[in-house]
């Protein structure tokens, strides 16, 4: 049964209860929210192309029961969806809402062929242009680095991709690190650099996390970045007006 015929049938049952119609049957209205459930759970764990086992595994269940949740024989509880929401990436919410992602047109991030075969290009550009800017050859960063022109040549062009272990070495080469390699726009990049902020945000104190995250400090936390891009100069004016006012 496709989502928008269990979709339908509940409608029908509401409409049902709001007839002058035979009782509503509560059996049968858990029997269809179960198999909803499990159409969303589904479609967020294939979107995410997670397999039925990885995500088994997750919870500690065995891999037959996390099927029977996505045919409706069984349903998870809300700590369970929470684990599985932040594991395929999706808001919690998605699996009581009444669209599949299917439906709604998203498409997973691209990370094929051509994605690589760009990013590998990016790269390379960007440590020939940390080699130039030294005033370094190829044939120096190679020597440097213990390995060839031509397989240095082919990294510069995107040819061949750089493997990371490489990278970290030709990086220290051209005096850049990691950092200056990483993607910082599109889909990917968005996604990045969103985690590094949200693992920088829970590094901080637990009553500054609680400061930052409460909407109504957005003013405060506007001025205080407004203080950090000051020139020098304005905030010690700044500071001493606040010292005029206070004495």
């Amino acid at each position: 049964m496709s989502f928008s015929e269990i979709s339908a049938r509940m409608r029908k049952q509401h409409e049902a209860t709001t007839a002058e119609v035979p009782a509503y049957d509560i059996e049968e209205s858990y029997r269809v929210r179960a198999r909803m459930v499990g159409v969303l759970l589904r479609d967020a764990r294939q979107h995410a192309r997670r397999s039925l086992e990885e995500c088994a595994r997750l919870l500690s269940i065995d891999p037959s029961q996390m099927e029977g949740w996505e045919y409706g024989e069984g349903v998870p509880s809300l700590p369970q969806l929470e684990l599985l929401a932040t594991y395929l990436d999706v808001p919690v919410s998605q699996f009581w809402s009444g669209t599949t992602l299917s439906d709604e047109g998203e498409q997973h991030t691209p990370t094929q062929r051509e994605y690589l075969a760009l990013r590998d290009r990016m790269v390379g550009a960007l440590l020939r242009q940390a080699r130039e800017d030294m005033g370094m050859t190829q044939e120096a960063l190679a020597e440097r680095s213990g390995l060839s022109a031509v397989q240095l040549d082919a990294y510069e062009f995107g040819d061949s991709p750089v493997p990371m272990h490489v990278l970290t070495v030709l990086a220290g080469g051209v005096n850049k690190n990691l950092s200056y390699f990483l993607e910082t726009s599109g889909a990917i990049g968005g996604l990045l650099a969103l985690r590094e902020s949200y693992r920088q945000f829970a590094q901080m104190p637990p009553e500054l996390r609680t400061f930052v995250a409460n909407p109504l400090n957005a003013g405060f936390i506007e001025i205080a970045r407004m203080f950090s891009e000051m020139p020098a100069d304005k905030l010690r004016k700044v500071g001493e007006a606040f010292l005029d006012i206070t004495m």
